[in-house]
């Protein structure tokens, strides 16, 4: 199973000059605890926004880059979607973390999203595919909200049709 996970403000902005717009630490939490154990896809760029620039801790890792000169130590790195479903095809949960681009190439083989809506809209120029109006995307559950310093956020659940 192929999970996306983000977290999202209200026009479904991710990021802006290659960081993530928010940065709660429950969040992040919840991300480490979500995905730990599992495998984590991600692009080159989103890979440089990790702590030191590295994969993430006790997960497998596979980078997503059509740069043929990049490599990575402690990362697969596939070349095109088509290496990445063929590199996870037997394991049993995949999530997706990001950015933009690997979302939208990814998101048409993922079964479902972990979405963290932040209320508020602050400047983004990396947005994620807006599945409240894509029909084949149905939101099955939402959190309680939660708060950390002004911003109210929770966890949406969508499913695939």
């Amino acid at each position: 199973m192929i999970t996306a996970i983000a977290a999202v403000s209200e026009d479904w902005g991710i990021g802006k000059n290659n960081d993530l717009l928010f940065n709660i630490p429950e969040d992040k939490k919840f991300f480490r605890r979500t995905t730990l154990g599992h495998t984590v896809i991600m692009g080159r760029k989103t890979l440089q926004t990790m702590p030191n620039g590295k994969p993430l801790k006790d997960r497998s890792n596979i980078i997503l880059s059509r740069d043929v000169n990049f490599t990575c130590e402690g990362a697969d790195v596939c070349r095109s979607v088509e290496e990445v479903l063929e590199r996870v095809k037997d394991r049993e949960k995949v999530f997706v973390a990001g950015g933009g681009e690997i979302y939208r190439d990814m998101l048409p083989y993922c079964d479902n999203a972990v979405i963290t809506k932040v209320d508020g809209n602050p400047d983004a120029d990396v947005f994620f595919p807006n599945l409240d109006e894509d029909p084949e995307w149905l939101l099955m559950n939402t959190s309680d909200d939660h708060e950390f310093e002004g911003l109210t956020f929770r966890y949406c659940i969508y499913e695939k049709k």
